[in-house]
């Protein structure tokens, strides 16, 4: 048995059923070894972003790892950008990395480069196999770390010739330590205003069901703005997210004198900016950490609502969407329009940046959906989380709300989605602008636009032809430009599986 092989059973044993790859010479003994272990499945994907950002996705909604297969130190870096928002997402991923072969790196050949500086930047650990017979000692060690609550990215770096070596034997995974729950103490007791930021797993299901006592008993509920999978929808108790801005986050936190962190970090800005705090809790506030990110956070919210002796509540549950008439397309008709039209148990990958403000504030009113954001800030992710999502739960529907600047970091995730068949349906928000700029401008006090600094936020000329792109890679796609085109094609994407693209014209 080679390396290559003892690697994939070993993966396989310890649970990890995917691989999304981008593989290069280093790594043709890996994918050789697909044949002959078919319980891996590989998902091949044309940029290496598109690798680590389906990782991602998948983790979020199964909550254990896909591995990713990458080939040397600049195939990794190619993917940093989709690691460092997974890294923030807290998504267990089993990152693998061919390198030379042990001989040949006393070359200096021009792929060599130093792997493990790339990897430490967006790594819990990095592991450097020392030979073929300790791969799957090895291999366990990487998945151990991965799926430390509530999830970690670990690298394991290979050597070409380990992988075409005999191997020792496949390695055997060990239970998987589940977190601690805390101690509660004498938290939400004596006079006060309480509030409570909800992060990790306590954004769904048993989690906010407990929030919503909470909240019946005069708690602020809040979830944390970078929660990696929130779900939504008519159904479930919808906290309010942190808002992005600095202002509008301070005024939901205003009059607070205690907030209690769950699985989350007090909440910050973004950015920092002139004049603007960057620390967000009110000056006085006492901040608790009821559960730590490594630990049982649902757990913790749940002895604290037994310690107040809070009985189970009800919510008032929005009113169901309807569809909007004909008219000219607005963020507004369209975040009705899916609201009303979003199929029950849709996953929502959100990209959307400038455009997003309007279709957030009507999904409270849709059927029940899971919500993926951005975490890390980095531009690529949307369509990434929404292929490991599709691969992760192909029973769900998937839609993928994307700007149209953002969508033009990982277009290559349309190839992926056309080739596996993938339930997807990609929304481009066309505005021809880098929008959040024209924020972002004012609120950092550059003093505006002039003629060469506006050409850098305009992605009109030339105008940017979705259609022609996600077409040339096998996706159906259709440009819309009034409200009842949208809500048609929207409404057909529902009822229809397989990958599809609208792009939106406002």
């Amino acid at each position: 048995m080679t390396g290559a092989e003892c690697l994939l059973r070993t993966l396989v044993t310890g649970g990890v059923e995917v691989c999304f790859m981008n593989p290069g010479t280093s790594e043709m003994h890996f994918v050789a070894a697909l044949d002959r272990v078919p319980e891996m499945r590989g998902v091949l994907c044309l940029f290496e972003g598109v690798c680590s950002g389906a990782a991602d996705g998948y983790a979020r909604m199964l909550g254990k790892p896909a591995a990713t297969l990458l080939h040397l130190g600049p195939g990794l870096a190619n993917g940093l950008a989709n690691f460092h928002n997974a890294r923030k997402a807290r998504s267990p991923i089993v990152s693998l990395v061919g390198e030379h072969s042990t001989r040949h790196l006393a070359y200096d050949a021009p792929l060599t480069s130093d792997i493990e500086a790339f990897a430490r930047t967006v790594s819990e650990q990095v592991f450097r196999l020392e030979s073929a017979e300790a791969m799957g000692e090895t291999a366990v060690r990487v998945m151990a770390v991965a799926r430390r609550y509530p999830g970690r990215i670990a690298h394991l770096i290979v050597a070409a010739d380990y992988s075409w070596s005999e191997a020792g034997a496949v390695g055997a995974m060990a239970e998987v330590e589940r977190p601690r729950v805390p101690t509660v103490g004498q938290l939400g007791r004596g006079a006060g205003s309480w509030g409570i930021l909800l992060g990790g797993g306590t954004t769904r299901g048993k989690g906010l069901a407990l929030a919503a006592r909470l909240a019946a008993a005069g708690w602020r509920v809040l979830i944390d703005r970078n929660a990696a999978r929130v779900e939504a929808g008519r159904g479930r108790y919808q906290p309010r997210r942190m808002e992005y801005f600095p202002g509008p986050a301070q005024a939901q936190l205003a009059g607070l004198t205690d907030l209690v962190l769950v699985e989350a970090k007090a909440p910050v800005s973004f950015f920092g900016y002139p004049d603007e705090a960057s620390y967000l809790v009110p000056t006085g506030c006492r901040v608790h950490e009821l559960a730590g990110i490594e630990e049982d956070g649902t757990g913790a919210l749940e002895a604290l609502v037994a310690s107040l002796g809070l009985p189970v509540a009800s919510w008032a549950a929005p009113e169901a969407a309807t569809v909007p008439g004909d008219g000219p397309l607005t963020l507004e008709a369209i975040g009705q329009a899916v609201a009303a039209l979003l199929a029950e148990g849709a996953i929502v990958s959100d990209e959307m940046v400038s455009s997003g403000p309007p279709i957030l504030a009507a999904l409270p009113a849709a059927a029940w959906f899971d919500y993926l954001p951005v975490t890390g800030g980095s531009i690529g992710q949307g369509m990434p989380v929404g292929v490991g999502a599709a691969v992760a739960c192909p029973d769900r529907k998937v839609v993928v709300l994307e700007g149209d600047g953002s969508a033009m970091y990982t277009p290559q995730s349309w190839w992926t989605m056309a080739r596996e068949g993938l339930d997807v349906v990609t929304v481009i928000f066309a505005n021809r602008r880098y929008r959040i700029l024209d924020i972002e401008m004012r609120r950092t006090g550059a003093n505006g636009f002039g003629a060469q600094s506006e050409a850098m936020v305009d992605i009109g000329r030339p105008e940017l032809d979705f259609v022609q792109v996600a077409r040339g890679m096998g996706v159906a796609a259709v440009r819309v430009e009034t409200t009842g085109e949208f809500v048609q094609e929207f409404g057909a994407a529902m009822r229809e599986r397989g990958p599809r693209v609208i792009e939106a014209v406002i």
